[in-house]
């Protein structure tokens, strides 16, 4: 599958071609990268120093880019079909910016990356490795994990808990029992939300022959992986102890969230993004009140 067919249009200036450049890389999911990293890394002992400002400054855009950017050039085919595509959740990236897109997410990320491996050690350049790898593997050509199902949902997950690890790995903190306990429950969170993400676009994946955890399972049984995977989620950071443990909480409006949509059809699949939506915002208020918690543990 390549991204060689369908209409052409958009971006013919500069400014267009940056717009289409920012908009791949998902803005409004830029924190949820960022944030893991910093926060794991100023938990486990670092300071506002070089490696944070590196750290962040990576997560942020660069990263993001190689995520979104990747996956919007090779999945062009499947996105050109997805009505929900055009906005704030992914846009269709026009294909006279696919080579410019790949050369730009290489050539951003490449300096940090070199500057955390030198800045790091071998540990935590094994989760740099890790995490980048997850990063290209889900949407590039002959790996494709993103066409796995479960190892889409695994390598999704992966993108947004290893920034925590390698905040942990650059700080130089302990693997305690509380840390995976929640880095743990942190990586369920984010195998829900991959494999609810997934429900939405199911006709769109089937039209475009790209398999997915949600083809595989159908819609209802994707939603119910989704909720049987937030209330693991939940119960592993119950675990944490006080008062790391009250994060659990924040679980429980998403599990409610995907509850609501046990009922879904292969055929009325769509109907989930009402619930996609939702949970988009819900990140930010639970950012919030999780950055309440870090205030709280650290003061």
């Amino acid at each position: 599958m390549t991204a060689a067919t369908g209409p052409t249009t958009g971006p013919t200036t500069a400014p267009s071609r940056l717009a289409q450049l920012v908009g791949t890389s998902r803005p409004l999911s830029w924190v949820n990268t960022a944030y893991p990293f910093g926060a794991a890394y100023l938990l486990a002992g670092g300071g506002v120093d070089l490696r944070l400002v590196l750290g962040v400054l990576w997560f942020l855009v660069p990263y993001n880019l190689l995520m979104y950017g990747v996956n919007d050039v090779f999945d062009y085919e499947s996105d050109v079909r997805n009505p929900r595509k055009g906005g704030v959740e992914g846009i269709v990236l026009d294909r006279r910016v696919h080579r410019l897109t790949l050369w730009a997410a290489g050539i951003l990320n490449l300096p940090f990356v070199v500057a955390l491996v030198v800045l790091g050690d071998t540990a935590s350049t094994a989760v740099l490795a890790v995490s980048v790898f997850a990063v290209v593997a889900y949407s590039a050509p002959w790996l494709r994990f993103k066409e796995r199902p479960f190892l889409d949902s695994l390598t999704s997950s992966t993108h947004f808990v290893s920034p925590a690890c390698f905040g942990l790995a650059l700080a130089g903190g302990s693997l305690t029992r509380e840390a995976l306990a929640a880095l743990a429950g942190f990586f369920l969170w984010g195998v829900a939300s991959h494999a609810f993400g997934a429900v939405q676009d199911i006709r769109a994946d089937r039209e475009a022959g790209i398999a997915s955890v949600g083809t595989w399972l159908g819609a209802a049984g994707t939603v119910r992986l989704a909720l049987a995977s937030y209330v693991a989620a939940g119960l592993l950071l119950a675990t944490t102890g006080w008062p790391a443990a009250l994060s659990a909480l924040l679980v429980l409006p998403y599990a409610a969230n995907v509850a609501a949509y046990l009922s879904v059809r292969d055929d009325d699949c769509e109907r989930a993004h009402g619930g996609w939506r939702r949970f988009l915002w819900l990140n930010y208020v639970t950012g919030f009140l999780l950055t309440q918690l870090l205030i709280w543990l650290t003061w």
